[in-house]
């Protein structure tokens, strides 16, 4: 399942690990099943994650692969609880049904559980360039997890299928034609499956916006980027005067908005008159609305990470602040307890606040319409509440402003762009992807990424990008495709308890 993800992007390999695992727990008992599960998850995570242990060392890395690898042994257990006894539907001990909604339910527990979860590595997350990517329109990223899963299903009932053959020794046994036949309905299935989804419509049109997204670049890379903090703001705003020039010089038309990415100052310009001076000034310059990520010192002790609004003469008129930051990475969870096992969690000084709802601005289109640009920062593009709640909120365009310098050179900043891909397609809306050290993109409603970046390289990114209102299937469903898949993975737990305790 690793090598579907970026930057390896075999996203075939994604139904095959399923189905792995699927064949590797349909005759286990329950602890095998929960053991091969959580070997499944290491073999998976440890290499998905390396990013997160680049300049913290091995420990947090490992901690958290071990910690998400136990929800996959959760997923080894219950399949091989599910898949024991008789037949079902002609498809052997793999049941691609049973599997498909134990994937999602897990995932939705991961996602949610501990500190608020951590939906990094979801199926759904590796399949952009997937027929597969077209059900997030339908039921968003876990209708995509749900159509991966069932194909690795389907994948793994016709391998059951023929081991079963095989061991008959005789294709001309009574009944052969029949296990024929169901072995071929169960690859044929999983070729429909996968390929069906190419019929959802992507629409693109709508009324168009102008944007800019400039990526300054830090001084390095690590932990320490902005301990030069004004030579990253200066990049940005150098880029920016960049971008006058051109506009001056007609090669690039003025933009509605300019998007800058988190951190793009780590000096608070709110009580910083010096960078509120860069700031104005590259505003004025651009004779535009610039977006810019922040860290306010506010509310003290603690800090913000904050998304602010900046108009030509007006200066600071809105705000927006992460609702959800990262434990361990933007706040630390029981300081005092997690000192004993690292001292790394010192290298959080003061924790960050988190804010209260979603963020949209609204600003004047070109061509008389209205931007109403929702804010997501960082990991916050991985959660379909937070991104749900945005456009339910009015957003026609998504402003996903990161910050990958402390990843350094890894498929961090690669594999979040592909999680945007996915969050353009299932709300039908165009992504302002961009980040202070790349990867940046511009992504238009049917997931595809324009003007790329390179990492650690100053980039400006230019284009009309559409401005969609339609809400799609996904957006009318919200949370109903998961909750459907735990409540369906419940009752057949149930069932199951209810047939064993009869026997």
């Amino acid at each position: 399942m690793w090598l579907a993800f970026p930057s390896h992007d075999i996203w075939v390999m994604a139904p095959i690990g399923v189905a792995l695992l699927a064949l590797a727990t349909r005759r286990a008992r329950p602890w095998e099943g929960a053991l091969l599960g959580l070997v499944s998850g290491l073999a998976f995570f440890v290499p998905l994650l390396s990013w997160s242990g680049t300049y913290v060392g091995a420990l947090p890395w490992i901690a958290l692969a071990t910690l998400e690898s136990l929800y996959i042994a959760v997923l080894g257990l219950v399949c091989a609880l599910l898949q024991r006894g008789p037949s079902l539907a002609g498809v052997g001990r793999v049941r691609p049904l049973v599997l498909a909604l134990a994937w999602v339910s897990q995932e939705t527990l991961r996602d949610t559980t501990p500190f608020g979860g951590f939906p990094w590595g979801r199926l759904a997350f590796s399949q952009a360039d997937s027929p597969l990517a077209g059900l997030a329109a339908l039921g968003g990223a876990p209708a995509v997890t749900f159509g991966v899963a069932l194909v690795g299903g389907l994948l793994a009932a016709g391998v059951a299928q023929l081991i079963s053959s095989s061991r008959q020794m005789r294709i001309r046994h009574r009944g052969s034609l029949p296990r024929i036949l169901s072995t071929a309905s169960c690859f044929v299935g999983a070729i429909v499956a996968m390929l069906l989804p190419v019929l959802v419509p992507r629409p693109t049109d709508g009324a168009l916006g102008r944007f800019m997204a400039v990526q300054g670049n830090v001084p390095r890379a690590g932990l320490d980027f902005n301990a030069e903090r004004r030579a990253v703001l200066d990049n940005h705003a150098r880029v920016t005067h960049q971008a006058v020039a051109a506009v001056t010089a007609g090669t690039l038309p003025r933009p509605d908005l300019m998007v800058w990415p988190e951190n793009a100052s780590d000096i608070d310009p709110l009580r910083n008159s010096d960078a509120a001076s860069v700031i104005s000034a590259a505003v004025d310059a651009i004779k535009a609305p610039i977006i810019l990520g922040a860290v306010l010192e506010e509310p003290r002790p603690n800090v913000s990470n904050a998304s602010l609004l900046y108009l030509p003469g007006r200066g600071l008129t809105a705000r927006y602040i992460k609702q959800h930051p990262v434990p361990f990475a933007e706040y630390i969870p029981y300081r005092s307890f997690f000192r004993h096992f690292s001292h790394e969690v010192d290298l959080v000084r003061s924790d960050f606040n988190a804010g209260k709802g979603p963020g949209v601005f609204r600003l004047p289109a070109h061509g008389g319409g209205t931007i109403a640009a929702g804010t997501i920062i960082c990991f916050e593009v991985a959660y379909d509440g937070l991104v749900r709640d945005t456009v339910n909120h009015g957003a026609n365009v998504l402003l996903v402003q990161t910050n990958n310098a402390t990843f350094g050179y890894t498929d961090e900043s690669v594999q979040q762009l592909a999680i945007s891909r996915i969050r353009a397609i299932e709300h039908g809306r165009s992504i302002v992807h961009v980040s202070t050290v790349g990867v940046s993109a511009l992504i238009t409603p049917d997931g595809s990424a324009h003007q790329r970046t390179a990492l650690f390289t100053p980039a400006l990114l230019a284009a009309e990008l559409p401005l969609r209102t339609d809400r799609t299937v996904a957006d009318r469903l919200g949370p109903w495709p998961e909750d459907l898949a735990v409540f369906g993975l419940s009752m057949m737990v149930i069932l199951l308890g209810l047939r064993r305790l009869r026997r």
